[in-house]
């Protein structure tokens, strides 16, 4: 009998001991749900990068045969395009990054392959606030392309012909400009500098005089004012408008003759991945010897339309 009630004993305290674990166990579980969850100090901070892009490519392609109508037979065409940003926003100091990349060829059975756009154009500018609207700023702007470019005509007796204009990098044109931003509303921005340094780069010296270099020579060096006006305008989450208008004053040289670079892109969202886009581009430089030699200067048009794959991406 006393067995058995020792071993009733025993039984009896290691049960208590058992349940009073078990008791302390669910009340630590019960604090570490309640308590409350301290964020980490960096979660907090404001994000200071904005980046993103837009990639749009437009292919056409047709075919004739025994077409009354006439044409060629065959005829391709594609045109690739990619802006990627990264703006930087802290404090009174802002860092806007941009770059612009476009490549076009075209190939008809009668013409062969020929380009119909090329531009590489990076714009890199920083501001510090001086005021509401007003930033002090310095730009660096390159503006070139990737490959060769032609300027075709027709012979006496009737034939093609194509004469060597460019290469790649080849005009490059580098611009540093210490200056001042005014930005009236958020969409536009508009960059003045009164003193701009600028180089005309050709890496072909016999292209060189096409660009008003010096015979034997790879650059010219340029000092003048320099004015830049952005518009970029998203009017729904379907349509887009981006602007830029470069004008640049060389002081050594006819001043009064000012140097435009316009380039104009709209975009319209149709489906999650079909894009209509137009592009309209436009260069006047009285440096740069027309296409046709037997006339001036004149303004340089390019025009491009279409409807084709596009994809936006931006960083979440």
């Amino acid at each position: 009998m006393k067995k058995l009630t020792a071993v009733l004993c025993i039984s009896t305290v290691l049960m208590a001991n058992t349940v009073m674990a078990q008791d302390g166990t669910v009340n630590e579980l019960k604090k570490e749900a309640s308590r409350d969850i301290k964020k980490d100090a960096n979660d907090t901070i404001p994000r200071v990068w904005k980046t993103g892009g837009l990639f749009n490519v437009n292919i056409n392609q047709g075919s004739l045969s025994n077409w009354s109508a006439g044409g060629d037979k065959f005829s391709f065409s594609l045109n690739a395009y990619l802006n990627l940003y990264a703006f930087y926003k802290k404090g009174k100091n802002s860092w806007d990054n941009s770059l612009d990349l476009a490549y076009g060829i075209v190939n008809t059975t009668s013409l062969g392959n020929r380009k119909a756009s090329d531009r590489i154009d990076f714009l890199s500018k920083y501001g510090y606030a001086i005021g509401p609207k007003w930033n002090a700023s310095a730009l660096f702007n390159l503006r070139t392309q990737f490959a060769d470019g032609f300027a075709y005509s027709k012979t006496a007796d009737g034939k093609d012909s194509a004469s060597l204009t460019s290469r790649g990098f080849s005009p490059a044109f580098i611009l540093l400009s210490p200056g001042f931003d005014y930005k009236p509303i958020k969409d536009l921005s508009i960059f003045i500098s009164p003193i701009t340094a600028r180089w005309v780069v050709v890496g072909d010296k016999n292209l060189g005089p096409l660009y008003g270099i010096e015979p034997g020579k790879r650059s010219r060096n340029e000092l003048g004012a320099f004015a830049t006006i952005n518009y970029q305008k998203k009017f729904n989450d379907k349509l887009n408008f981006r602007s830029k208008l470069d004008m640049f004053s060389n002081y050594r040289n006819n001043p009064q003759n000012i140097d435009l670079f316009w380039t104009n892109v709209l975009s319209a969202k149709i489906t999650k991945f079909i894009n209509f886009s137009l592009n309209v581009d436009m260069i006047y430089d009285d440096d740069t010897e027309n296409v046709n030699p037997l006339k001036g200067p004149a303004p340089q048009w390019l025009q491009l339309m279409g409807i084709g794959f596009a994809y936006t991406f931006k960083k979440k």
